[in-house]
């Protein structure tokens, strides 16, 4: 059949390969190209015109290409000739081969979800390609992945932050080098697995946010360097940066901000992933490192530009997506992240706080309980960002301690991570982690204490789940009661905290949550922070009544070593103590804690 060539520019809207009733149409941002052509298994690989828009953009319907076909652009620049993969591509075969037209339909199944509230959410942190093992050693992905969904939905959180999908060089990467940040990773399956992921995941009453990158991108298998032909400086070209803005820790392939082409390609994938993907939030990657050079804190190194990328996007999600999540990892405690775009803020829902990892883990890694400190763990409580609790995501570790230091519990006791010990704190830690305010995450394989680094050719041990079935459970109670699944702790979900009791001299600490107040709503945690154990110990309490215990780390069905220490449930006596007018007694096992609430 003779090829029909267009004539003319598109007068269809849309980047990249789009398609429509008898062809697709082809958009691509080539400013200094002389010409541009389309090239592809449509033509037999020969050279279709795309026409100049006067503005920058190339364009042309071709007629007789179809879904899943391969293409690539062909871009003159005087005397260079660029064979180029699409900046929007939404597939391509591998990282350093062809773009392939998508058909970006999906059948959804009348997909109608709503996310959790954000004082309910909890947060479970995957690597799509080391959560399930592939064939032959190779990455797992997004379908292996939906048949651990029925362990996360029994497990009980309600949110999976996926690590960047975005096409990346190789076969392995914790995605934090995008090649193609609009093309699913091909070996996690494609756009396609990907939707089925989501789509599962909203069935089994579970919202997906996706973690994204955009302080920089690449530097590997990168057809965005120097697209069109055109740099200064011997850098980047028209996507980047081209003098000392282009510099970061990972490249100088930091995206010039300053362009309103680059610009809305990031605003653009930002909303490909909420409106396509029915994704219910986004995660922002180093967010310092988009509004600074050098990831500081408001100084000379500020790019503005990037400043007003953030609060533009955000206003955009509030605008269209208002019941998504917007998370930043910062990490310089800056309430301006938070603060709305209206006061000058960058408009963020919520930040990650560093400094939880670093506390929780100081607290349980010291060499002995003597060094062990309950002021840090009493700041860590105290501690928000402006009026909301839960504007803030608290961790003990995340993808980044477990690739660059190791596991919690392995780094307790690197020789016996089955230790009584390594067990204990981790299950403490565990019980900061959920009962603390703020958003808790944790990273995949926590709850069975798997112990192996985030690395490639290391999966997660899926068999630890049935061994420490009892860890599992600990967690599921922990992660009911934060949520308050069984109306028995509303207050683990409120704004509400008072920090009353720090023993430093034997590390035992109380804290009071509470939303509304009442009953099944005050909420009062107790933690041992030492080997010994606790008897009968007296300790304030907000209100008389009869307190039930909800939850006790030392039961023997959570692991059978534990030591089993009796608690029970008491009636609060008006005696004084801790400034509160009520007070009870509790016992605590070795490293343990004791949640109760008011009945």
């Amino acid at each position: 059949m003779d090829r029909k060539e267009p004539t003319t520019a598109s007068k269809r809207p849309g980047m990249g390969a789009t398609l429509y009733e008898s062809g697709v149409s082809f958009r691509v941002w080539a400013p200094h190209a002389d010409r541009v052509f389309v090239t592809g298994e449509f033509n037999d690989w020969s050279e279709t015109s795309l026409f100049d828009e006067s503005n920058g953009f190339w364009s042309a319907d071709v007629e007789q290409a179809e879904a899943e076909q391969e293409y690539k652009y062909i871009i003159h620049n005087k005397e260079q000739t660029l064979i180029k993969n699409d900046p929007y591509a939404r597939l391509l075969t591998h990282s350093a081969g062809n773009s392939v037209i998508f058909d970006t339909t999906y059948d959804w199944e009348y997909d109608i979800f709503h996310a959790p509230s954000w004082n309910e959410m909890i947060i479970y942190e995957m690597h799509v390609g080391s959560f399930t093992e592939g064939r032959n050693n190779a990455p797992g992905g997004f379908h292996s992945a939906i048949e651990r969904i029925p362990h996360l939905k029994k497990l009980g959180i309600n949110t999976i932050k996926v690590m960047p999908p975005s096409e990346f060089a190789g076969s392995f990467s914790m995605g934090y080098n995008p090649s193609y940040i609009f093309s699913v990773e091909v070996d996690y399956g494609g756009a396609g697995a990907f939707k089925d992921f989501i789509k599962e995941a909203h069935k089994a009453g579970i919202a997906v946010i996706i973690d994204v990158v955009y302080n920089h991108f690449g530097p590997g298998d990168l057809d965005l360097w120097q697209f069109d032909g055109w740099q200064e400086n011997d850098m980047g070209g028209i996507y980047f940066f081209n003098d000392w803005r282009a510099e970061t820790p990972w490249g100088s392939t930091r995206p010039d901000y300053t362009r309103q082409e680059v610009r809305s390609y990031i605003r653009n994938n930002v909303m490909m992933w909420l409106e396509e993907f029915h994704l219910d939030g986004i995660r922002w990657d180093a967010t310092a490192y988009i509004r600074n050079v050098k990831g500081n804190d408001h100084d000379s190194n500020d790019i503005p530009e990037g400043w007003s990328l953030l609060q533009w996007i955000n206003d955009e999600i509030k605008s269209k997506q208002p019941w998504a999540i917007s998370i930043a990892e910062d990490l310089k405690d800056s309430e301006a992240i938070l603060k709305s775009t209206a006061e000058g803020g960058a408009g963020f829902d919520a930040q990650w706080d560093g400094a939880s990892v670093h506390r929780i883990r100081e607290t349980l890694l010291a060499p002995d309980d003597s060094s062990r400190d309950m002021e840090a763990v009493k700041s860590l409580l105290e501690k928000r960002y402006g009026s909301d609790v839960f504007s803030r995501v608290v961790y003990y570790q995340s993808h980044d301690e477990v690739n660059q230091h190791g596991r919690l519990i392995k780094l307790i006791d690197a020789d016996n991570p089955e230790s009584f010990f390594a067990l204990k704190r981790a299950s403490l830690a565990s019980v900061l982690l959920l009962s603390s305010p703020g958003v808790p995450m944790f990273f995949q394989g926590d709850e069975f204490l798997d112990i192996g680094r985030l690395e490639e050719g290391v999966f997660l041990n899926w068999s630890l789940a049935d061994y420490h079935a009892g860890f599992v459970r600990l967690f599921s109670d922990l992660i009911h009661l934060r949520k308050n699944a069984s109306g028995l702790s509303a207050g683990l979900t409120g704004q509400g905290l008072n920090v009353f009791h720090v023993n430093k001299k034997e590390n035992i600490i109380a804290f009071h949550r509470w939303k509304e107040g009442g009953q099944r709503d005050d909420t009062v945690v107790v933690m041992n922070f030492s080997v010994n154990d606790v008897t009968d110990y007296r300790l304030g309490l907000p209100k008389k009544g009869l307190w039930k215990v909800r939850f006790n780390s030392d039961s023997k069905g959570y692991c059978g070593s534990f030591h089993d220490t009796a608690v029970f449930d008491f009636e609060a006596t008006e005696e004084e103590r801790d400034e509160l007018p009520f007070s009870g007694t509790v016992s605590l096992g070795p490293y343990s804690a004791v949640i109760l609430s008011l009945d």
